[in-house]
Formats: structure tokens, C-alpha cells, sequence
């Protein structure tokens, strides 16, 4: 029998606990070494064999003859009139490019980095870090547009955060956990410089298997030994698929498992397949929750469509965990092959091993020419989006297109992406004619409450709170629910969070935390403090990290429950102290705790490590403030500018400063400034507004009004209205007739009593 020892005699019994103890024991006094991937080539060839030449494979190489791709050869690119250089010195790479000091120097490329369809490469420095330079190489064939350097970040600046010399760019930090195996950062806050190591340069079988010595000791042993590890064999990670067997129930079209198994599979990919934040280096999340090492990020504006379609780089996870296929027990092997990762079999294939071929046939389903692209299952339900002008990545949450949600929320769909010249409309009519049964048309969708949030509407709070407690929906999209719900603070929104604080999913118990921010202080408290000792600890370090804002107002006791979850908060700034926001949130809770000295030196330490975040500027300004130091909370937004001129709230904020000083009319460029830069930021118009009161009504009332076109807010309608009526302009009127239906009749009343006849 697979996976048993049949003991025949007790002379055999006592020899193999014999050897038993003495495997276990000297196993368990030192923690499993990786051995790298080399050790696995004899045993396991095809498998290695299929590794090689692999995206994981190649993910990271040193810069050698057989590594790069690109064209060394004195080769000039010229971008925004100035001549960049690639070139070589005997075996090595080189390239003369404009560095951070805003002059050219020469620059050896020490690393590759991946391969196909582009190419990009590294410099090392001395204080160890590891940078990516702007310009790739397109390794795409001739006929399809590559064998090309192009620039990644053309509109990029030095004072951006993705400049090539900044942290966005930075591969110790952003990029190495993810294309190395056993990577330990080393950053030395003390002397702001790494000492990064790995055991792989690129993704070895280890990356995913973990280290491989109790492996090897294993396949050294007595082949008996192992069936206490079994099926694992010396490894900690089970990467197996979850279904083993799928099923066919009567009336389905699709095949169904007949159970789900427990695996690490998932886990294992995701931990680089996903955006997030790594909290530390300790925690192996790997048979426990993801939570735990990284924090998730969820369905944001910034990284997704309103319903949930791919906007920036998602790498995978976020979309997947919002899929049927995840529901199901779908892993990333039952279509990828686990050591290529190309496809197991041709598109369709994939799909047709659980979707029963005759069912999605041209003729029944895609309704376009068989075997032609647009006949494809991924076309419509993967749609791809080009990040890095050249790479194409397909959409994991396999969506059904929806022209009618787009039709409002704006939103796209694979209809319209493709068939460009035809509306919403065009192809909403076209789904109807083909699915007339279809539960999928006109179904309600957590887009809609999504988009309600978007616009500030005035049912964003409930819709939003709905789709939060709404269990057929999946946990992400019910923690990114929860998540929004910050702006509405109100019943129906403190019952969600009382009820996600409790759920077992710890996706959700995250979401509530952001979702508390509307309430008060001391509700706050009470719908946060049992995330506290939650298990989960980007669960229990975000809630500390929250609620220790409000330490002065905090009593004895309280602050007593709080101090072990801040501990772990703090923890995590510290470990990302290579850059601004680690700083800045320590800054955050020094200040919090009037320990203003130390806040200091945490925001300026957050300056020196990453001079164009803006945050560190903000807070610093801030307490300069609050210790009735206005001139130095001012020069401290003047650097700021200086070193990130592209920051709408510098500019808002030095603007704030100025007229604390009486100095208005060089606020009002500043709030002008503001508007400028973030045209959609209906406060910085709103203040802009108020700020040109005395100096141009025509273009104040021009301000409020852009203000309240974008907020909604009767606020800001109330302010037009007030300044008319003050300078007794003509259209007074209008604008009170325009006020009534957001305001009460008693305000009403009071502004046409001011009116002059």
C-alpha cells in the first residue's frame, strides 16, 4: 500500500523505531538549509529540465555574455534630446546614463532581469542598493516590434518615486523577495545601507518547495523513515492541487469537485503573485495565513476597475480570490504546469477541463467564428491588459462581461475593448439576443455600490454596507466593501463593522478597520479593540497602528490592552525602515504619545531615506505647528516642494501656512498650485474659493462652483451662496434656488432674508 510500512516482525519493529529516533533527532537540532536547485537535477530531470529557461528560471541572472539580451554594442539612445549610452568594457556591461545628481555618469549593469517580452537591467551601488535602470530591452521579434531599448517611465522625473535612482526602483525593497530564492534584506537603518543576500539569484525549486536539505537526508535514508512525512518527503509545503477528482452533476454544464482538499499551493504562489506589503521576514505564512507576512492589498481604485477588472499590475492573486475558480477549489496548476508555468495545454483546453466542450461551442456560446481569437474563452472572460508598453497579462478573476454595468459605472468589458466603434448599448443588445436566460444580465453587482462611493452618492453608505454583509459575495470584495464604508459613518455602517470585527475570514476583520475611520474616537475603540489580540497580525498591527492615534484620550487600561499589538505595529516600521512611511508611522506614534523629540527625528529620518515622500514633510509641518512654530512648519513645506514639486498637498498645505501668517495673497498661488496639480480635489477648490474672496469674486464663485460640481458637498454650495449674497452679486438668487434641496428650510430662510431688494 502507497505511503505504508507493513511490519512483518518485532526484530524489524525495533530496528525501525531504533531508526526512527535517531532520524528525529538529528533532524530536529538544526532548521532545514537550502541546498539550491542544482541538488535536484539528477533526481527530478524532467522537472528541472522544464525549469530551465522558465520565467522563474531567468526571473534574475548576473550580466554575462549568455544573460543579456540587449545590444551593448556603443549603442546611443536619444530621449528628450539627451544621448543615453550602452556599452561594453571587455566582459562587461555598461551604460552612460543621467544619474540622480542630474549629470551623466558611467554605470556598470551587474544583473538581468527577466527576459521576455522585455528585458531590464541593474546597477549596483556602493551602499549596497540595487537599482533598475529606465530603459529596456523589447526582446520581442523584429516583425513584431522589438530588438529595441525603450523607456519604461518616459514622464518620469527626478522627484518621482518610480525615477530610476529612487525607491521605486529600488530591487532590495521592491522586487528581490519575489525574483530570489531565500532572500534576507539586511537593511541597516543606522547607517541607511543593505547587505541583501539569497541562497538562488533567481526562483530555484526552493522558492516554492522551502529549503531542501531534510529532502536530501530523506532520499539518503532508509526509504521506510518517511512515512511519517509522507506525502511531503521531507518537505513543509503540500503543493499539491485541492480537487483531485472533478464530477459531473446532472443539469450542470460545468464539472464540479467531488472534494476539496487542504494544499499550501496557493499560498505558495501567492506570496509573489499579488500586491502587497511584506510586514516582516519571520513569520512562514505558508501554513498559516497570508495575513500573517504580507499585507493584502485589496480591490483599491488604484489597482482595479469598479468591478473588480485589472487596472494597474495585480499580479494575480487579487483577481483570483475574487473568482468562481478559487470558490471551487481551482489552483494555479490545474492550468499551469508547476515547473515552466507555461499552460498545461492550448487555451481552450484548459478551460474545457471542467467546461463541458459541447456546451461552449461556437455555435451555444461565443456566438463568433470557431477557432478564430475572438472565438476564445479568454477573450471575453480574461481580457488582457499591456503594462510596461509591451507585456500583456490576462485578468484572473475571470469576469462575465457586463455592458449594462458599464453603461453607468464606466467600467469596461470585453465587448467593447475589442468591437471599439460600438457602444454599451450595441453590445448589450447583442448578449440579449444570445442569452435571453442569462441569471447574469442585469444581475446586481457590487460595482454599483463601488461607483456610489466613487461619487459620494447619497446611497453609497447602505449599498456599500449591503454588499459588505452579503455572503455570497467573496471575502475580498466584502472587505474592500467594508473598507470604503470610512466616509459613511452611520447605523446600518456600524452594524457591518460590529458583525466584520467577529468574522472568521481575517480578509474581512482588515476591511473593517479603514471602514471605522468616520466614527468617533471612542466608538471607534469599541469597534476595534477586540482586533487587538487577533491572531492575525496585520489584523491586530493595523488595528494598534489605528487606534494609537488617540493614545492621549486613552485611558490606563486601554493603553495597557493596546501596547502588545502596537508593539507588532512598530516592529513592522521598523523592518521597513528603508523607506519614508516606516519612519513616518513610527513619527505618528512618538507624536501621538508626545514624545515629540523622538517624532522629530523619525520624520526627518524618514526625509533622508526618501526625500520625496510627501507624508513625512506633511506630519513634520504639523508638529511644528501644534509647538506654535509656524515659520519653521512653513520651511519645512518649502523643502518639501523643493524636493517634490509635484505634490498637490505640499502646495495645499503651504498655502494653509501662508494664511496663518496673514500672507494671502502668496496663499492663494499656492492653493492655485494645488488645483493645478489635482483638478479633481474639490477641498483644495473649495479653500482656493474662499482664499480669492477678497481679491477676484468672479473667479471665487468660478472655484465654489467647480467645488461643489465634484463633492456634492451643500458645504460648498453654502459658501457661493454666502459670497454672493455678501458682495450683493446679481445671481444670488439662483444660486439659494440651486442650495434648496440640500439644505434646511431654516438656512434657507436666513440666507433670503440677507438678500437686499
Amino acid at each position: 500500500m502507497s505511503g505504508m510500512v507493513v511490519i512483518k516482525s518485532n526484530v524489524r519493529l525495533i530496528a525501525l523505531i531504533s531508526h526512527l529516533f535517531s532520524y528525529l533527532f538529528t533532524h530536529s537540532i538544526s532548521a532545514a538549509e537550502y541546498v539550491g536547485s542544482k541538488a535536484c537535477k539528477n533526481c527530478h530531470t524532467e522537472a528541472y529540465n522544464a525549469w530551465q529557461g522558465s520565467h522563474h528560471q531567468l526571473a534574475m541572472q548576473h550580466a554575462e555574455e549568455n544573460t543579456v539580451l540587449a545590444n551593448f554594442d556603443n549603442v546611443q539612445f536619444k530621449f528628450k534630446g539627451k544621448t543615453n549610452r550602452f556599452f561594453r568594457k571587455g566582459e562587461q556591461f555598461w551604460i552612460n546614463i543621467e544619474g540622480a545628481d542630474g549629470k551623466f555618469h558611467d554605470y556598470q549593469i551587474r544583473y538581468t532581469f527577466g527576459f521576455e517580452p522585455l528585458q531590464q537591467y541593474m546597477v549596483e551601488f556602493e551602499d549596497g542598493r540595487i537599482q533598475l535602470i529606465p530603459f529596456a530591452w523589447d526582446s520581442r521579434a523584429k516583425e513584431q516590434g522589438g530588438q529595441r531599448w525603450f523607456h519604461l517611465y518616459p514622464e518620469m522625473t527626478r522627484t518621482d518615486e518610480f525615477y530610476w535612482t529612487n525607491t521605486g526602483q529600488n530591487w532590495n525593497f521592491m522586487c528581490a523577495d519575489c525574483h530570489s530564492t531565500n532572500l534576507q534584506k539586511n537593511y541597516n537603518s543606522k547607517e541607511n545601507n543593505y547587505q541583501t543576500t539569497w541562497s538562488e539569484i533567481s526562483v530555484g525549486c526552493e522558492a516554492c518547495h522551502g529549503p531542501g536539505s531534510e529532502h536530501l537526508n530523506w532520499a539518503n535514508t532508509n526509504q521506510t523513515i518517511p512515512t511519517l512525512h509522507a506525502p511531503l518527503y521531507g518537505f513543509k509545503y503540500n503543493l499539491s492541487k485541492a480537487v483531485d477528482e472533478w464530477v459531473y452533476k446532472d443539469g450542470q454544464t460545468t464539472l464540479s469537485p467531488k472534494s476539496i482538499n487542504s494544499t499550501d499551493q496557493l499560498q505558495v504562489c501567492a506570496q509573489c503573485h499579488s500586491r502587497r506589503v511584506q510586514l516582516t521576514e519571520k513569520n512562514k505564512h505558508i501554513k498559516d495565513s497570508f495575513l500573517n507576512r504580507y499585507r493584502l492589498s485589496l480591490i483599491t481604485p488604484e489597482l482595479y476597475h469598479l468591478d473588480g477588472q485589472i487596472y494597474d499590475e495585480d499580479y494575480v492573486y487579487g483577481s483570483f480570490l475574487q473568482s468562481k475558480m478559487a470558490e471551487k477549489g481551482v489552483t494555479c496548476t490545474n492550468c499551469h504546469t508547476p515547473h515552466s508555468a507555461k499552460l498545461n495545454i492550448t487555451n481552450e483546453g484548459v478551460c474545457a477541463q471542467c467546461h463541458i466542450t459541447s456546451e461552449y461551442s461556437a455555435e451555444k456560446h461565443t456566438f463568433h467564428k470557431a477557432g478564430t481569437e475572438a472565438s476564445e474563452c479568454t477573450s471575453c472572460h480574461m481580457p488582457e491588459t499591456t503594462y510596461m508598453q509591451v507585456d500583456p497579462r490576462r485578468d484572473h478573476s475571470w469576469q462575465i462581461p457586463r455592458p449594462d454595468l458599464g453603461k453607468y459605472t464606466g467600467t469596461p468589458n470585453a465587448c467593447t475593448n475589442c468591437h471599439k466603434d460600438q457602444s454599451n448599448e450595441w453590445a448589450g443588445e447583442a448578449l440579449s439576443k444570445w442569452f435571453p436566460k442569462s441569471n447574469y444580465r442585469h444581475q446586481q453587482h457590487f460595482s454599483v455600490a463601488f461607483y456610489a462611493a466613487a461619487i459620494d452618492h447619497q446611497s453609497a453608505a447602505d449599498a456599500l454596507s449591503y454588499v459588505a454583509q452579503n455572503h455570497t459575495e467573496r471575502d475580498i470584495i466584502r472587505a474592500s466593501a467594508l473598507q470604503r464604508l470610512g466616509h459613511y459613518p452611520n447605523t446600518n455602517t456600524l452594524n457591518a463593522l460590529s458583525r466584520a470585527v467577529k468574522n472568521d475570514n481575517e480578509i474581512i476583520r482588515y476591511g473593517a478597520i479603514q471602514g471605522s475611520m468616520g466614527f468617533p474616537p471612542a466608538e471607534r475603540w469599541q469597534i476595534l479593540e477586540p482586533l487587538l489580540n487577533d491572531p492575525i497580525l496585520t489584523v491586530r498591527s493595523e488595528a494598534a497602528g489605528t487606534l494609537a492615534q488617540y493614545w492621549s484620550q486613552l485611558s490606563a487600561q486601554q493603553q495597557q490592552i493596546l501596547s502588545p499589538a502596537l508593539d507588532d505595529y512598530i516592529e513592522i516600521q521598523h523592518y521597513n525602515s528603508d523607506r519614508g512611511f516606516g519612519h513616518t508611522n513610527l513619527g505618528n506614534i512618538f507624536q501621538a504619545k508626545s514624545e515629540n523629540d523622538k517624532a522629530i527625528k523619525a520624520y526627518q529620518q524618514a526625509i533622508i531615506v526618501e526625500p520625496y515622500y510627501t507624508n513625512s514633510y506633511i506630519n513634520l509641518a504639523d508638529l511644528y505647528r501644534r509647538q506654535g512654530n509656524e515659520k519653521r512648519a512653513f520651511s519645512t513645506l518649502k523643502q518639501g516642494l523643493k524636493a517634490q514639486p509635484k505634490s498637490a498637498l505640499l502646495s495645499y498645505s503651504s498655502g494653509l501656512s501662508l494664511l496663518r501668517q496673514g500672507k494671502r495673497s502668496q496663499a492663494i498661488k499656492h492653493f492655485k498650485n494645488a488645483t493645478d496639480i489635482d483638478t479633481n480635489n474639490a477641498q483644495y477648490w473649495f479653500v482656493y474659493g474662499l482664499s480669492l474672496e477678497v481679491q477676484d469674486i468672479s473667479k471665487a464663485e468660478i472655484a465654489l462652483s467647480h467645488a461643489f460640481k465634484l463633492s456634492n458637498n451643500p458645504e460648498h454650495l453654502y459658501a457661493r451662496c454666502d459670497i454672493l449674497i455678501k458682495h450683493q452679486i446679481p445671481n444670488a438668487n439662483t444660486c439659494i434656488t440651486m442650495l434648496k434641496p440640500h439644505a434646511p428650510p431654516n438656512v434657507i430662510k436666513q440666507l433670503q432674508l440677507r438678500l437686499k431688494p
